[in-house]
């Protein structure tokens, strides 16, 4: 039987030597006896710059163009970035935060589509439209993956000449990630640490060739089954790792996905947290407050909105 908040959300979402010899021939006798000029030391490159995470907290709307199903972020842009920057402003300013749009870049569908992986990809286009509108924030874009029946590595290498960019990371999507045979929006998908940690390998490895930021890279968990094996998921120089927990519904029925997620987060990966407008508070339940949300524990480093 499909699960409700599956069924639901199914149907609202279902988207880069030597000097030449002189002209009177060999070297003089003076020049025979000197000493060899030392070898230049090899300057080390300058560190790279720090990632938002480093010196802020991340507070971020997601969105999809035409579907206000999958956020906020969606219809007119600038009016949605004016949200973000009010909501922005309800949290304790204890610290920096930094304007997060979460763009679901590549969207699971309930049909297989031309190569049957139940996915499509969004135009450049609207990764420009989105990009533009987390830089007037002076905020990043993260790059949303629900994968269908592909592979996460693929879907996020599709976007590298994105990802060469320093204020562009991603965000993966197991829930919509499913097996052969099966149809996103029916049941949970899942993926393990070791396909989490091939991104992460994938990403610290760009970071480091192009001198950028440390990538971000965002990991939603709705359920324990979602993600399998999250040990698996290693360090990496040059990428930053946040789960995010996904669960729905009430303060007390949040707070308890968090603390169960909680436990199989590695240590390396920051924790992050998802609130959802509509579906947190369908049954009149009040949405967390920010001052509720940041007396989780551990304090969250990315809070997200849809």
């Amino acid at each position: 039987m499909p699960d409700a908040r599956m069924t639901r959300r199914a149907v609202l979402a279902l988207a880069v030597a030597g000097l030449g010899a002189s002209a009177c021939g060999g070297p003089s006798a003076a020049q025979m006896l000197a000493p060899p000029a030392a070898a230049k030391a090899a300057s080390a490159p300058p560190p790279r710059p720090p990632n938002a995470l480093a010196t802020s907290r991340l507070i971020g709307f997601c969105g999809a163009p035409g579907s206000r199903a999958l956020g906020e972020m969606t219809g007119d842009l600038q009016a949605a970035g004016r949200k973000l920057a009010r909501q922005i402003q309800a949290f304790p300013q204890d610290r920096p935060m930094t304007p997060v749009v979460e763009l679901v870049a590549t969207t699971a569908h309930p049909s297989p589509g031309a190569d049957g992986m139940y996915r499509s990809r969004c135009a450049d286009q609207t990764v420009r439209d989105y990009l533009d509108e987390a830089r007037a924030l002076k905020g990043m874009l993260l790059l949303n993956i629900q994968p269908g029946r592909a592979d996460f590595l693929p879907e996020v290498q599709a976007y590298e000449h994105w990802l060469t960019e320093p204020d562009v990371g991603v965000a993966l999507d197991p829930e919509w990630a499913v097996e052969p045979g099966d149809v996103p929006g029916r049941k949970f998908g899942r993926t393990t640490g070791t396909e989490l940690d091939g991104v992460a390998a994938y990403l610290g490895s760009l970071a480091q060739r192009a001198h950028l930021p440390d990538k971000i890279m965002v990991y939603h968990q709705v359920a324990a089954s979602v993600v399998r094996d999250e040990a698996s998921l290693r360090p990496h120089p040059g990428v930053s790792v946040v789960k995010v927990v996904d669960g729905i519904g009430s303060a007390a029925a949040k707070t308890a996905t968090w603390k169960t997620l909680m436990k199989t987060k590695p240590v390396h990966v920051l924790p992050g947290f998802k609130l959802f407008f509509h579906e947190d508070t369908r049954r009149g339940n009040p949405l967390m407050t920010p001052a509720e949300v940041l007396a989780l524990t551990p304090t969250p480093a990315y809070v997200v909105y849809e």
